[in-house]
Formats: structure tokens, C-alpha cells, sequence
């Protein structure tokens, strides 16, 4: 969710509602490009253009959040490392299916030296079923760069946390916030309904750099102490009350100045992008079998799950197979705005050529070792059932 330069002021539409939040709309301005990694700390906004007192929100914001907030596993310490690794599982995932992943990453590596040192596939394997594994491969990276350039200890500040792969501005601002208590505002999905509907914010949010006028209202509402926990509420906040769906307006602390809400503008604000259509895809994966081994192949770059194992899809050169193409079953999977349907059929191969260096044979109780693709690992589970 990182923003790139916008040098222009902020448009508005609609009515305002205070002249204050006007000028601090129109004066916003981006502190500098993100390619630039010297990029300097929002400066906050005047509290007075605010279009209504800081404490008005942040005061029952925190009395809601100590009585209703999530009781999260990762919020059980101010652990960074614990930290940071929900925070990257966190992106592009549900909260509930992340509990159960979290746990059992950190049982298999519970410090940053466990996962510096662990070789890549075995952080695979771990990360499996949650799906984006460019970020497992960024963490297993991070991990290498904190232990050979920090000693394994975290830095605290925004712009050293973001020269670590991976690392961009909601993430540092989550970890230094937290972690470190250190006054950084941030914006990812909930927080920035939230604080969209609570200004009336009603231009499109397409691009990261349209995020900026919300970035600049979270760092002006930040409170002097306790800034993760505020980011934390905001957060829970926008996944429990003000959510995208069917908002509890009625339930809500806020709603005296919800701008929004006074505009009955809720369902129209925040204004994002029409969601990609899907498209629906067949395919056919082939399970070879010789002399009780199984033949399967490694994503290469440039397919979905790169450098994950899965099974061929088409009859790989040089092998011949024997008798009849048997019927195995069906998969269904969704990647990347794909619907798949797969039809699995499984042939026996007259001999067993030598596996090039994408290829392996393995046996079927080998399966459970490898890091596969999501319909790589149902497809062995419908030839290994319980």
C-alpha cells in the first residue's frame, strides 16, 4: 500500500464540512516519492483543520477498542519479529484463517535466526495454503538481511524497516507503531473505511497515491502515546463496526461524527475500483506412475506459483504411457482472479526416463515433504486419502 509522489493539491467534491478541512485537503502534499528510501515521516496535519476534534474520535475509539477488540494471538506481545510475521500473513488473508497458520509458523521457526537459517523450502512448506508466496520468499529474505546487518535485532524506525524485502509502508508503520510505540500512522483496508467515511472522504481511491490525504488524517488524529494501540483500534474497528458490508451505524461510537453517516453517503464512501471480473478456466493434470513413484514438476518463473511442485498438465516429452488413461477425480481452485476447474487423470508409463532438472519421482508418502501448489497438494490428497 505504498504511495508514490503527488504534487497537486486534493480535490473535493461535494459539500465540505468545515472550511478547516478544506485548506487541509487542498494543502495536503506527499513527502516524497517511495522509491526514494530517505523518505521522511508524514508531518501531521493542524488538529484545528480537522473537520472535528481529534479527541472526539480517538477518546471512544479507545474505551471500544478495550472493551470489544480482537483478542488476536500476535497482540499477546510486542514482540516485533511476532509482529511482523502477522503482518505480512495478514495481507491478502483472512484474520481467522491466519490464526492457525501463525501458531504453527512460529512453532517452526520462533525467532528470526530459526527462519534466517532455514533453507527456502522448508519456509515453503510452512507458508502453504496461504497462497502469494512471493511473500514467504520476502520474509525468508528479510529474515537473512536482519541477522547478517542487525544482529537479528529490528529496527525501530520507518526507514530502516522499509530497506528490508518485502517491507513497504503499512508494514513498517504496523511494526514501529506496535512493536515500538512510535508515532506512525497507517492505512490498509479497515482503517481506511473508517477514516473515509468519518471525513466524508468521497474521491477514488485507485491508485496508492490517492491514499494520501488519509495517511495525512491517521498521523494528525495519532495520539501522543499509545499510537499502536490507536492503529490497532482503527483496525478492529473497520472489521467489526464499520464494515464494508451492512455497517453497524446504529451500534456505532462514532456515528455523532460520521460525516458519512450525516450525508447518508456510507455505502458510497470509500470510493474503490469495480473488482476484476473472473474468468473461468479448464485444464487437465496427468499423475504418472512407474514402479510405485509418481512424476511431478516444478512451477518455473512466470507461472502461477513459481518454484512450487505440482503435477504436469500435459504429457512431458520423451514419456510414453501404457494402457488406459484412468479417471481420478476433480479439483476446484481460485488464483488470481482465475476460476479453475481441473479433471485429474492418472496413466502408467512404460519406463521411467531420467527427470530433468525441474522433474522428480517420488514416492506417494513423499508428497508430504514437498511445498506444492494448492491444487498440487488436493490432487496428492486424492491419491493419498486418509
Amino acid at each position: 500500500m505504498d504511495g508514490t509522489e503527488n504534487g497537486g493539491a486534493v480535490a473535493t467534491s461535494g459539500p465540505l464540512p468545515t472550511a478547516g478541512w478544506n485548506r487541509h485537503r487542498a494543502g495536503l502534499q506527499v513527502a516524497a516519492d517511495t522509491n526514494r528510501t530517505d523518505r521522511r515521516r508524514l508531518q501531521p496535519a493542524d488538529p484545528a483543520e480537522l473537520p472535528w476534534p481529534a479527541a472526539t474520535v480517538v477518546r471512544p475509539l479507545l474505551a471500544w477498542y478495550r472493551r470489544a477488540g480482537r483478542d488476536l494471538p500476535w497482540r499477546r506481545s510486542r514482540d516485533p519479529y511476532r509482529i511482523w510475521i502477522s503482518e505480512v500473513m495478514l495481507q491478502q488473508t483472512q484474520v481467522e484463517r491466519v490464526r492457525d497458520y501463525f501458531q504453527r509458523f512460529l512453532e517452526r521457526f520462533p525467532t528470526v535466526s530459526d527462519l534466517a537459517t532455514a533453507a527456502e523450502p522448508d519456509v515453503l512448506r510452512a507458508w502453504e495454503g496461504l497462497g502469494y508466496y512471493r511473500r514467504a520468499r520476502q520474509l525468508h529474505a528479510a529474515a537473512g538481511q536482519l541477522v547478517s546487518q542487525h544482529g537479528g535485532v529490528f529496527p525501530e524506525t520507518v526507514g530502516e524497516l522499509r530497506q528490508l524485502p518485502g517491507i513497504g509502508r503499512y508494514t513498517a508503520a504496523a511494526i514501529a507503531s506496535i512493536a515500538f510505540d512510535q508515532p506512525e500512522p497507517i492505512i490498509e483496508a479497515n482503517s481506511r473505511r473508517v477514516l473515509a467515511r468519518l471525513a466524508g472522504y468521497d474521491q477514488p481511491l485507485v491508485q496508492p497515491r490517492d491514499e494520501e490525504p488519509l495517511w495525512q488524517l491517521a498521523a494528525a488524529m495519532l495520539p501522543r502515546r499509545a499510537a499502536g494501540r490507536f492503529n490497532q483500534a482503527l483496525m478492529d474497528f473497520g472489521a467489526i463496526i464499520c464494515t464494508a458490508a451492512l455497517p453497524r451505524c446504529t451500534a456505532c461510537p462514532l456515528a455523532a461524527v460520521c460525516i458519512a453517516r450525516q450525508q447518508q453517503r456510507v455505502a458510497e464512501i470509500p470510493r474503490l475500483p469495480a473488482p476484476r471480473a473472473i474468468r473461468r478456466l479448464q485444464e487437465t493434470a496427468i499423475v504418472l506412475r512407474h514402479r510405485g513413484r509418481l512424476l511431478v514438476e516444478r512451477r518455473q518463473p512466470g507461472e502461477w506459483w513459481e518454484g512450487l511442485w505440482d503435477f504436469p498438465r500435459q504429457l512431458p516429452e520423451g514419456i510414453e504411457t501404457v494402457g488406459r488413461r484412468r479417471e481420478v477425480g476433480d479439483v476446484r481452485y481460485t488464483v488470481t482472479h482465475h476460476q479453475v476447474s481441473c479433471r485429474v487423470t492418472a496413466s502408467d508409463v512404460s519406463s521411467r526416463p531420467r527427470a530433468k532438472r525441474h522433474q522428480r519421482w517420488v514416492r506417494p508418502n513423499e508428497l508430504a515433504a514437498l511445498a506444492m501448489t494448492a491444487p498440487g497438494r488436493r490432487i496428492a490428497q486424492l491419491l493419498t486419502p486418509p
